[in-house]
């Protein structure tokens, strides 16, 4: 086994074979789920935990517990093979490759290494991001700026891993600045790299609350800096088309991918001035028909409605949205901008919020746009 200082170990050159057959890195975009059951993963933070875990035995005790054991935050208990280990006279570090299952994670195969420094000086314990984790830099997200993007829970299990010791411990991800940028960290303000995440310890493949988790975080940020505009798109083409019609700052960009009930819940209680909904002819006319969740193996167009919707009979015979726009052209378009704001506002019921909704096509080209608040 390599010491920690080295950034490959063996097993995460078998993670990193495992990569290249499955065509990584993952990203939160991968639209398939692979074929028959999927298995479960763990977060950063249980990896990490199990790192500081190892690391604190072997500085306590003088050898590297492998497996090394923990507590997840529900009770469970979850073994971990160490990647590496090395040791000092106040110091040992530990590394855990990052197993996330079948989830599309993009730290699947990440090295996170704990080192766990004697600091016998009364601070209890003190958290320091390394090599590939991340600063925050903006308020709104759990950590305040300043810290270490090791948030609450994952926090809380190292400090129990290491007994609330006098000690400093300090995560790394080698490469990790790299992984970042396939993440929303940079339009949450985190800086230098990953965030050291997970509730549960579990990673669920293919889970919605994560994502919908990151959308709140994404609110959060846009309201402590005091944004009245942000925007939630279905993908990029649809994103780049709103940032540049509208002028609006990288974190006013929620990735709200398929979860527009995720992000209007959310801002029902946590209000931002105006919000700005936007998607391809496909998502667009699922949300005008009163869809929540536009992801295509939980909602699906209804063409005759569509067509009782716009007058035309010819669409109740389409097989596909874009098949629709091409027949009824770009007034269909602006039907469904319009019924898709009526909803949006229904569903958010509140009157602090404007809404405006527009209709992006693949090219990139806003061809319709209902309550344009410029």
């Amino acid at each position: 086994m390599r010491p920690c200082d080295l950034a490959v170990s063996p097993m995460a050159g078998r993670f990193e074979r495992l990569r290249e057959r499955r065509e990584l890195p993952y990203t939160l975009h991968m639209a398939r789920k692979p074929d028959g059951p999927l298995r479960t993963g763990f977060t950063t933070g249980a990896c990490a935990t199990a790192a500081a875990r190892s690391a604190f035995v072997a500085l306590t005790k003088g050898e590297f517990p492998d497996p090394v054991t923990i507590r997840l935050p529900h009770g469970e208990e979850a073994r971990f093979m160490l990647a590496c280990r090395d040791r000092g006279g106040n110091w040992a570090t530990s590394g855990i490759v990052k197993d996330a299952g079948d989830d599309p994670d993009v730290t699947h195969g990440a090295l996170v290494r704990a080192r766990v420094t004697r600091m016998d000086d009364g601070g209890g314990v003190r958290f320091r991001a390394g090599e590939g984790v991340g600063m925050v830099t903006m308020p709104g997200l759990p950590i305040p700026p300043g810290e270490p993007a090791i948030n609450p829970v994952p926090r809380a299990m190292l400090r129990a891993a290491v007994e609330e010791s006098d000690v400093e411990v300090e995560i790394s991800i080698p490469g990790g600045e790299e992984l970042a940028r396939s993440t929303w960290n940079p339009r949450l303000g985190i800086e230098g790299g990953l965030s050291i995440l997970g509730t549960t310890g579990i990673v669920r493949p293919f889970s919605c609350a994560a994502w919908i988790a990151s959308i709140h975080r994404g609110i959060d940020v846009a309201r402590a800096a005091g944004l009245r505009h942000v925007a939630g798109c279905t993908g990029a083409t649809t994103e780049k088309a709103v940032q540049r019609h509208y002028g609006l700052a990288d974190h006013a960009m929620l990735d709200m991918g398929d979860f527009a009930g995720g992000l209007l819940r959310y801002l029902r209680t946590r209000p931002v001035p105006h919000v700005t909904i936007a998607g391809g002819i496909g998502k667009m006319a699922k949300l005008a028909q009163g869809a929540r969740d536009l992801h295509s193996s939980r909602s699906q167009v209804d063409f005759e409605a569509l067509a009782a919707m716009t007058g035309d009979g010819r669409l109740a015979h389409c097989r596909t949205a874009l098949q629709a726009l091409e027949v009824s052209g770009d007034g269909l378009a602006a039907v469904i901008a319009d019924r898709a704001r009526r909803q949006a506002i229904e569903w958010l019921d509140n009157p602090q919020v404007t809404i405006d909704t527009m209709v992006v096509d693949r090219q990139g080209r806003i061809i319709a746009v209902s309550g344009d608040s410029r």
